[in-house]
């Protein structure tokens, strides 16, 4: 299995027990994240790419995933990743969450940089997160693909990012891409310890009806 995330995949400050969404690096610990638990549960040989307040069009800092996914050394545009030699039966994107946020922070330094005044159109969003999708499929063309989203507000009712997602899946047209939207947690902060476990939980049996696991 191989995944793609932000702050959620990577088990942001899943430890901290108080009300503060500590950013503090001993309260994050990614092998109690939902993309670890559930790696673990099918004991499927397993790969992370995520970080923190990344997003697919825009970030909190000047890149995104579709920048660096595919390199050894984020920080180094040369260092690239042999795809051949990982082939992941599934992989899991769960991306947009920092998208959802920042498209509509116009004082942000990044959306500044990015769209100037004038936030990007659902056409360019769409467009944004099949071009990435599309990367995913020609890496491994015969993985499932499960594009993911929530448990935070992107997910919440009335939220468009999940319509923007299956709008992206339904024009690339590709029988082994699939959605699954994790249903929004309605707690403040990223997700705890046990909303982690549920997400697990939901993913693992959407995978096992699905695929047959």
């Amino acid at each position: 299995m191989e995944f793609y995330g932000n702050s959620i995949t990577c088990g942001y400050s899943v430890e901290d027990t108080s009300d503060k969404d500590s950013p503090a690096s001993q309260y994050e610990n990614h092998y109690l994240s939902y993309a670890a638990l559930t790696a673990r549960h099918f004991n499927a040989n397993y790969n992370c790419i995520a970080k923190s307040g990344i997003g697919i069009l825009i970030s909190w800092f000047p890149y995104v995933m579709p920048d660096v996914y595919d390199r050894l050394d984020p920080n180094d545009p040369k260092s690239k990743w042999d795809f051949s030699k990982f082939s992941p039966e599934i992989v899991v994107i769960n991306l947009f969450q920092n998208d959802s946020w920042l498209t509509k922070r116009p004082e942000h330094v990044e959306f500044k940089r990015l769209f100037g005044t004038i936030p990007p159109t659902e056409d360019k969003i769409v467009s944004s997160y099949l071009s990435f999708l599309k990367s995913i499929r020609e890496k491994y063309p015969k993985a499932k693909i499960i594009c993911a989203l929530g448990n935070m507000d992107a997910t919440k009712e009335g939220s468009p990012w999940p319509g923007y997602i299956s709008k992206a899946v339904s024009q690339l047209d590709d029988q082994a891409v699939y959605t699954y939207f994790f249903p929004y947690k309605n707690t403040a902060g990223h997700p705890k310890i046990n909303e982690q476990k549920v997400m697990s939980n939901q993913l693992i049996q959407f995978i096992e009806e699905k695929f047959k696991w």
